[in-house]
């Protein structure tokens, strides 16, 4: 079983209950939310959804991967998975494959295990190996506080890692939200 439109609807709705401003910016999910669309397959197109994990460590600095494909410095984070039952779980996953930090030392701040600290709604390019047309990813992104862990990379999908200042991360709305916890 995989994550379910009922989960991703629930999800999103805890998120806007929560930052009833940040509506306009997931409109394109929103209305993607049709009965009978898988969005949790990554091959649904023109969007489908992915998880992230803004790992914190104890001084307040957030974890970045250098992604090979895209060759941007984001989160730790990709597709959903068969296996994975609610984004928050493919979140810590996907924390663990590409980053080896175990699920176990990673704990989520208050509130932010039901309730991601940013949805991001961006745009793909096409990607002709594989073959995908451009497309959009809703990226759910969920907070962890994390336990000072050896980082072991997934060579396959990451470069490079780094610790970093929330003021570096890709987006204002995410630096602001990730600084405030």
């Amino acid at each position: 079983m995989t994550v379910s439109l009922a989960e991703i609807r629930g999800v999103l709705a805890r998120y806007l209950d929560a930052h009833p401003d940040r509506a306009p910016g997931v409109a394109r999910l929103t209305h993607a939310l049709v009965p009978g669309r898988d969005l949790a397959s990554r091959s649904t197109f023109p969007l489908h959804v992915t998880a992230s994990a803004a790992a914190i460590d104890g001084t307040g600095r957030v974890l970045m991967i250098h992604h090979r494909a895209l060759n941007r410095w984001l989160l730790p984070g990709g597709h959903v998975e068969p296996g994975d039952h609610s984004l928050y779980g493919a979140a810590l996953r996907e924390l663990e494959e590409e980053t080896g930090i175990p699920w176990q030392h990673a704990v989520s701040p208050p509130a932010h295990d039901v309730i991601p600290v940013d949805v991001d709604v961006h745009e793909i390019p096409a990607n002709p190996a594989k073959p995908e047309p451009a497309h959009w990813h809703a990226d759910f992104r969920f907070a962890f506080w994390v336990k000072d862990t050896p980082i072991t990379l997934q060579t396959e999908e990451v470069t490079a890692f780094g610790w970093r200042s929330p003021a570096d991360l890709p987006t204002v709305r995410l630096a602001d939200s990730v600084g405030a916890i």
